[in-house]
């Protein structure tokens, strides 16, 4: 009998979460995941949205690692005058943490719940997934989770999780006021 692979998660919110990790488990992996929010403002957003993954992890069994910290202005910094090109930043900066975390633990893989949005640059996250397993030497896990997206918001709703309403970064959160006006 083989041993479970083992894969590290980068966790961006609870919700997103649900549909990736019963692909994940039903494929016959161990999750755990990686909680890494230096982008998401304001503080009490990434707070809530932290709790709502602990809770959803408790509830579904997994555990969590959270970043240390919350450097809000170093993402800041990495970003401006970049606006029209943060996602690519922000894209690598989580799994380039996510992929070096993977290889101090000993995961088998890493993946991201970035992967199940719609919303996301998905070939991009691809694309840098791949490079980082090659450069950090732990196999990116793909998968294409954007088929579960109705399934995961059903889930969502039904176990009462928060929902947030913007990816998280500042400038996102402005692209959601300004289209609400438009």
């Amino acid at each position: 009998m083989t041993a479970e692979k083992r894969i590290l998660v980068h966790m961006c919110c609870g919700p997103c979460s649900i549909y990736p990790v019963q692909v994940l488990r039903e494929a016959g992996m161990t999750v755990m995941g990686f909680y890494y929010g230096h982008n998401i403002h304001p503080y009490t957003e990434c707070r809530r949205r932290r709790e709502t993954l602990d809770q959803y992890a408790e509830t579904a069994g997994f555990k969590v690692i959270h970043q240390k910290d919350y450097d809000l202005e170093g993402f800041l910094r990495s970003v401006v005058f970049r606006e029209a090109d943060r996602c690519r930043y922000c894209y690598h900066d989580r799994l380039k943490s996510t992929a070096l975390l993977a290889g101090r633990g000993r995961f088998d893989f890493f993946t991201s719940t970035l992967l199940y949005s719609r919303y996301q640059k998905h070939d991009v996250i691809r694309a840098m997934g791949e490079s980082l397993a090659k450069s950090t030497g732990v196999p990116f896990f793909y998968h294409d989770f954007r088929e579960g997206w109705e399934e995961g918001i059903a889930a969502s709703k039904r176990l009462g999780m928060y929902r947030q309403q913007y990816c998280g970064c500042i400038y996102s959160e402005a692209e959601r006021y300004r289209k609400k006006r438009s």
